[in-house]
């Protein structure tokens, strides 16, 4: 099994919750600079995954290496290597874009001008630079959403987790999303990308199709889809499987 020292690997990964299997075996490889949508309905055991990415949950079993760093054996080391952007918003509405970002850098033991020259370089990345000053109170919700990834960069990790970014957003902003994480996926970063809609997903990117706790498919959109949609070809993986 190749190693992606920069990637994400997965290898027999379970959890339960009781008596009800969460994730059943699950194995994933995500290579440096790949976007990958984990795509799956509601309860497939995309949000179990990323608390146990991000060790919100310990898995009992199974084993994780980001960005070539054993979860269980060296969490520190493997979360500083991560970053994450988190369904529900976790920003301070009343602070400007920049001192929430500050606030953010300090928890990373940045400070002065590191701290600074960090802030902007992630600002600029996501096309945020003049709104620096202004309250995140005033932004809309696909700027916020920029500010979460300019923040989730901050202290420039090889692995990006994002789960559904995009709802609640207007069609314009979760298309300018979408193009962003493509883009820092294109300059190397490795992204997991989970979601339930399809039409976020480019015939390029990988997707790893997951529905009860179990991956239904590990290919291009392209390749899944075949001469038909992807949206059908999802529908016809998921709809009353097992």
């Amino acid at each position: 099994m190749t190693k992606h020292v920069n990637g994400i690997e997965i290898t027999g990964l379970s959890y339960s919750y009781g008596a009800k299997r969460a994730l059943d075996d699950l194995h994933l490889q995500v290579a440096p600079g790949q976007f990958c949508a984990l795509l799956g309905p509601n309860g497939a055991g995309k949000s179990t995954l990323f608390a146990l990415l991000t060790r919100l949950f310990v898995a009992p079993q199974g084993r994780i290496l980001l960005a070539g760093q054993d979860l269980a054996r060296s969490p520190r080391a493997a979360l500083a290597r991560l970053g994450v952007v988190f369904q529900q918003p976790t920003l301070d509405l009343d602070l400007t874009v920049r001192r929430n970002l500050m606030y953010f850098a300090a928890l990373h033991g940045l400070a002065g001008r590191a701290a600074e020259a960090r802030v902007a370089a992630a600002l600029d990345r996501l096309g945020m630079a003049e709104r620096a000053r202004e309250p995140v109170r005033a932004l809309n919700g696909g700027h916020r959403r920029r500010m979460e990834i300019a923040r989730a960069l901050l202290h420039d990790p090889a692995v990006l987790l994002l789960d559904e970014p995009t709802v609640g957003l207007d069609a314009a902003a979760r298309v300018a999303i979408t193009d962003h994480v493509h883009d820092l996926a294109a300059q190397g970063l490795t992204v997991l990308w989970a979601t339930h809609l399809t039409d976020e997903i480019r015939d390029t990117d990988r997707v790893a199709v997951l529905h009860r706790g179990r991956l239904r498919a590990d290919t291009t959109a392209a390749a899944l889809r075949g001469g038909e949609s992807l949206q059908s070809a999802f529908l016809s993986l998921t709809e009353g499987a097992a």
